[in-house]
């Protein structure tokens, strides 16, 4: 079964008088949804837009999986476990907040930050804080999340190209940028598919723009 989400439907959020704007696809803060808290591991897929000097100040993270992506611009991450990296366009960051976490992001570039993020729920809450960022991750190479039950695929497609989806009892598809065919339906930037059950589904990049999606193939749980 395929939920279409689109671009439009995302919840708004942030602070765009300090220069933070967020698209929210799950319910989250003040828009509470019951219908829309979570789909298989997935809690949240937030789109980010920072300002240059923007950002979030120190706040707390417990049992949960925070993977994020950068998509164009540089993130600056701090967190209380003494880790300081800055994340670039084509980089994988996961911090697992387990028992607790605080960390602090923001744009220190003098260019515009665009970055997705997502939380996940681990299979057995708690442990010790852990972070890790992957340079450069390549197609070919899936990132795994064992402690969520789930495996992230980047998918970058030339125009017209084609790419299986994985099989899985839950596939969720988030389109970067450009326009893809799934199902039989037309995704473009910002929007996403639920599947579940997926099983051999193939998406097609547009015959103009190519595309580059983010893929969580996750368990039954």
């Amino acid at each position: 079964m395929m939920d279409v989400r689109r671009a439009d439907e995302r919840y708004p959020g942030g602070d765009p008088a300090a220069g933070i704007t967020s698209r929210h696809a799950f319910s989250f803060g003040p828009h509470y949804d019951p219908g829309n808290l979570r789909f298989g591991a997935l809690l949240a897929c937030n789109e980010e837009h920072l300002a240059p000097g923007a950002g979030f100040d120190e706040h707390p993270h417990s049992h949960t999986e925070i993977v994020t992506w950068v998509v164009s611009g540089e993130l600056t991450h701090r967190d209380s476990t003494g880790h300081e990296t800055v994340v670039r366009a084509g980089d994988v960051q996961r911090l697992s907040a387990a028992g607790g976490v605080r960390h602090v992001e923001r744009n220190d570039a003098p260019v515009p930050l665009t970055f997705v993020q997502m939380w996940l729920a681990p299979l057995d809450p708690g442990g010790d804080p852990a972070y890790e960022t992957v340079r450069g991750i390549a197609d070919s190479t899936p990132y795994a999340v064992p402690e969520a039950g789930a495996m992230l695929h980047v998918r970058r497609l030339s125009p017209g190209e084609r790419t299986a989806v994985p099989d899985g009892a839950y596939v969720y598809v988030h389109v970067v940028r450009g326009e893809v065919t799934l199902g039989g339906e037309v995704l473009g930037a910002g929007d996403s598919v639920r599947v579940t059950d997926a099983e051999a589904l193939e998406a097609v990049a547009g015959a103009a723009s190519g595309a580059e999606l983010l893929v969580w193939e996750m368990a039954a749980r």
